[in-house]
């Protein structure tokens, strides 16, 4: 019987997209270096890389690359690693006693594939009952921003966001759907460009088949 090695068993572990941990895997000094430490590092194994590859860093087009790359990963596509980046979340009354479902659909994202720091490009889908207490609608897209922005797996991504709703709005009646192109399959791999993947999650009144369906009924109106 053939055993993997360790090298071929991390390739298997990107190729399939497997996940080892529904938090995002952060060591406990994630943060101890600032912002501005940690592009200067980047910074310089960046420069590195690129110079390995070939290129020609005195170039004028590319001898600034290092910089902008570091500044992208810590100040935009992976700012939300770090918790001082997460969104305030007001929590308001729901004085007009609205107890339907409501439905906030195409939210845009982008993210990024941990396996191969490819775009994962998409949209989120989100329902839920007030219990008593609602948000602004653009906190629904602040939240999903905030869980896209770093390296993600989306299984992951949509629980955090599942899971951020429901401590939010103190309810179990959440449902939250993703769909996404990841680049890491339609560039590279197997290159497909027409596939997409789809996630699901739901509690609460979202169990029962019925509620479901009126989401996803309203879902494809706002489409």
């Amino acid at each position: 019987m053939n055993t993997l090695t360790e090298k071929e068993l991390i390739e298997l572990l990107g190729d399939n997209h497997q996940m080892t941990s529904a938090e995002t895997p952060l060591r406990p000094d994630a943060f101890v270096k600032s912002d501005a430490e940690k592009m200067e590092t980047i910074e310089k194994h960046f420069k590195i890389i690129m110079e390995e590859m070939g290129l020609d860093m005195t170039d004028d087009s590319l001898k600034g690359t290092p910089h902008r790359v570091a500044k992208m990963f810590i100040q935009e596509i992976f700012s939300g690693l770090n918790p001082a980046n997460k969104p305030k979340i007001s929590v308001f009354e729901n004085s007009y006693n609205y107890d339907k479902m409501l439905v906030e659909a195409n939210i845009s994202f982008n993210s990024t594939c941990e396996h191969h720091f490819l775009p994962i490009i998409g949209k989120a889908h989100i329902g839920y009952v007030s219990s008593g207490k609602v948000i602004g609608l653009s906190k629904l897209n602040r939240i999903v921003d905030y869980y896209a922005r770093r390296p993600q797996v989306q299984e992951r991504m949509i629980m955090q966001i599942f899971n951020e709703l429901k401590t939010v709005l103190d309810t179990e009646d959440v449902i939250v759907v993703v769909e996404a192109e990841h680049l890491c399959v339609s560039s590279r791999g197997i290159k497909d460009s027409s596939s997409y993947t789809s996630t699901i999650q739901y509690g609460g009144i979202f169990n029962e088949k019925e509620n479901r369906n009126d989401f996803f009924n309203l879902m494809k109106q706002d489409k």
